[in-house]
């Protein structure tokens, strides 16, 4: 037993007369339904009960007394479990005392630190003419419409439409697409298809080789060389529209802007409420860091298990959102799942401190702070608060939800208690 860890073995011992009781009491319970052949039920004697259940009895008498003799030591030694005690070295005898290890992990305890008065430092970047002209020409890019591109062959920035066959050399899966498209020397297409299909005719067939390097996005495809058949359907050019008034209440939309000096005044107001997000939640990750490196203490290994798991599941859910089947994809989900324990160690610390720094700071969250918060989530759920209240007391969620109410709470009360220096990266107005 190592403070080292957090991890604890407790030897119990409880008395023998405690046990002959619960044994005698477990005994005579049975006698009453046990079915013995050759006698009529709970008519078979008491020593032939024993003998034939004595494993069933001492599970029984086992699983009666220790949780009351666990739960007498843990308060003597001020111990909160989170993992369920795992009884061991079990020695049962019905006229002496029983004996038994729990083990078990607890909550580390430590001495906290210094948290008030914390410097971080952040990069502030100014929004200026610059960002709010980037931010347009994406809008632009969105709002392009293609038309068909007849009497010339393919040239840059032409999108191919074409049925594309491929088959691996070394063998593999093959490529049978209708309706390929296809951006000629765009910077995301690989180059062997802006070469070999730069000047080809609608109508036409071009053959051609294609290596794929090992870090390409699609794993199917990553370090592979294909032999490809490529006919053109049809070419398309995009027509990027004018950025003039009538383009600002096109895409204006629920902002209900009528001018391109009003549009561009939108924009600007979501880059600087953007900005400051992206600047207080680095500063949040800062003071974190700096908090979990001004602490040393162990945390269990059951909860860095649960956020290792937590985390792989955010890389599923990325990979789903972007359209990835993750059962499809060549990854060694073990090792990704291994790389991601430095990371949820630091996780687990700096949620255990948030919780210490919430106590010493006496930050709580209410019933009535719960309730609007389900109200709000309801709203965005479009289902009554009640219905989810119920679906969410199902589902063992609510303690979770006050317990992340009043981390980002207590978190909230450390970014204002800390100095946070902007360090200015001013860019083109």
């Amino acid at each position: 037993m190592t403070e080292a860890t957090c991890k604890r073995e407790l030897d119990l011992e409880i008395p023998a007369e405690n046990v002959q009781k619960a044994t005698e009491k477990v005994a005579r319970d049975l006698v009453r339904v046990a079915r013995i052949p050759g006698f009529r039920p709970g008519k078979a004697p008491a020593s032939l009960i024993r003998r034939k259940f004595a494993e069933d009895i001492q599970r029984e008498v086992v699983e009666s007394l220790a949780p009351e003799s666990l739960q007498q030591a843990l308060t003597e030694q001020n111990l909160i479990p989170v993992t369920q005690p795992r009884l061991e070295k079990v020695e049962f005898t019905e006229e002496g005392p029983l004996k038994l290890r729990a083990v078990f992990e607890v909550l580390p305890h430590f001495e906290l630190g210094n948290y008030k008065g914390l410097e971080v430092e952040v990069e502030d970047i100014e929004i200026g003419d610059t960002q709010v002209d980037g931010t347009l020409e994406e809008m632009r890019e969105r709002a392009a419409t293609f038309e068909p591109v007849e009497g010339r062959p393919l040239a840059d920035g032409d999108f191919a439409v074409m049925r594309l066959t491929g088959t691996p050399q070394g063998g593999g899966e093959a490529v049978n697409a209708d309706n390929v498209v296809c951006h000629i020397g765009a910077e995301e297409t690989l180059p062997a298809f802006t070469e070999n299909l730069r000047g080809a005719s609608a109508g036409e067939t071009r053959r051609f080789d294609a290596d794929y390097p090992a870090d390409y996005p699609d794993p199917k495809l990553a370090g592979k060389k294909y032999s490809y058949s490529a006919e053109i359907l049809s070419i398309k050019g995009k027509n990027l529209p004018e950025l003039n008034d009538d383009f600002a209440r096109e895409v204006g939309g629920s902002e209900k802007v009528s001018t391109m000096a009003e549009l561009r005044a939108k924009v600007r107001e979501k880059l600087e409420a953007a900005r400051e997000d992206r600047v207080a939640s680095e500063a949040r990750d800062k003071i974190l860091q700096l908090l979990v490196k001004e602490h040393d203490f162990p945390v269990p290994d059951s909860l860095v298990e649960h956020q290792m798991d937590v985390r792989l599941e955010s890389v599923v859910r990325v990979m789903a959102r972007q359209g990835v089947d993750p059962r499809a994809v060549n990854v060694d989900w073990v090792s990704l799942r291994r790389r991601q324990r430095d990371r949820a160690v630091d996780d687990v610390k700096a949620e255990l401190l948030l919780d210490r720094i919430a106590e010493a700071e006496k930050i709580d969250v209410t019933d009535a702070d719960l309730d609007k918060e389900l109200e709000l989530a309801a709203q965005s759920s479009g289902e009554s608060a009640a219905v989810l209240r119920a679906r969410l007391t199902k589902q063992g969620a609510l303690d979770r939800i006050k317990s992340k109410l009043r981390s980002d709470r207590t978190m909230d009360w450390l970014a204002g208690a800390t100095k946070i220096q902007k360090t200015s990266n001013k860019r083109e107005k």
